[in-house]
């Protein structure tokens, strides 16, 4: 295995599994902003990977992907939440990541849509994200998909590392209006998502591959 990506959209338990992955040899990265985070750590979560996962396939070769489910009935609340404070952010004139604003625009239509907190809006982002995961990874081995909340879902992810299987489940983080408790966790084995590396704090380049569709561009499902 060279890498492994957490695709599921924010708010679907990326903070979780990071967590939970901290104490299992991985060197970890909630987030990854620069080049340099991607070559220290060994699990990348959340922003870019929820909107990059397909160039992020092409650039780490036998990798593997963890997309996270989220009762959707629980998921539109808690994403409400997290998209009201990142607007709040730019209203104050507070500057974004551009590859937060980029990813968040291009899922979830943060810039791009009128009313991105709309819920029929939010349902369209993650049912047309979640086909699309479905579809790039059709006839093929290397995704797994979890619910965190569900009881042995740590024991599948561990399962499907090769890791030990444990009687634990995941950590409960950022629930109700948290959104930093990654911030607040001191381990040895956790990447700055902002390292600096030897290009300092560079991106990578993209302009060579397609972009994903936006959520407002829904796909249809391919057979298996």
């Amino acid at each position: 295995m060279n890498k492994l990506f957490v695709i599921g959209l924010p708010r679907t338990g990326t903070t979780s599994v990071c967590t939970a992955l901290l104490d299992h040899e991985f060197k970890v990265a909630h987030t990854a902003l620069t080049k340099q985070a991607f070559a220290l750590a060994d699990v990348v979560a959340d922003t870019p990977c929820f909107c990059d996962y397909p160039q992020l396939d092409r650039l780490f070769p036998d990798s593997r992907f963890v997309y996270l489910q989220r009762d959707i009935k629980d998921w539109i609340p808690s994403i409400q939440m997290l998209l009201t404070k990142v607007m709040n952010h730019r209203k104050k004139g507070k500057h974004l990541h551009p590859v937060i604003q980029r990813c968040f625009d291009t899922c979830l239509g943060i810039m791009s849509t009128e009313n991105p907190l709309e819920e029929q809006h939010l349902t369209l982002c993650y049912q047309t994200h979640q086909l699309q995961i479905k579809n790039h990874f059709a006839n093929r081995n290397d995704l797994l998909s979890i619910d965190i909340s569900h009881q042995n879902s740590l024991n599948q992810l561990l399962n499907f590392l090769g890791k030990p299987v444990e009687n634990k489940t995941f950590p409960k983080l950022n629930t109700g209006r948290m959104i930093t408790a990654w911030k607040d966790i001191k381990h040895p084995n956790k990447v700055n998502s902002n390292a600096i590396g030897p290009e300092r704090r560079k991106f990578f380049d993209y302009d060579s591959q397609p972009p994903l569709l936006r959520c407002a561009e829904p796909v249809e499902a391919r057979g298996d």
